[in-house]
């Protein structure tokens, strides 16, 4: 069992009609979890790839009424550390 992780943006609350719909996708074999947060209009889904792929959970959001804006990455890569300015160097 591999578990993935994918976050999606989504641009309106769902409805109530979209919400039931979004709860069953729980019980498609290979979803592990669902979890939204109100605040930054987001749901992270928690699925076993052996099972699901990333389109396919797309897919299941989409078809339950839930409008995705974007999928958004789970982490940040860290930009590198400037390195410092060479010291002028004397001329011989």
């Amino acid at each position: 069992m591999t578990q993935l992780d994918v976050l999606y943006r989504y641009s309106v609350p769902p409805t109530e009609v979209a919400a039931v719909a979004v709860a069953r996708i729980r019980e498609v074999y290979g979803v592990r979890q669902l979890a939204f947060h109100e605040a930054e209009k987001t749901v992270r889904v928690e699925y076993d790839a052996t099972r699901l792929n990333e389109p396919t959970i797309h897919q299941l959001l989409r078809r339950a009424g839930l409008d995705i804006v974007e999928k958004l990455p789970m982490f940040t890569v860290p930009e590198p550390a400037a390195e410092p300015a060479a010291a002028a160097q004397p001329v011989k």
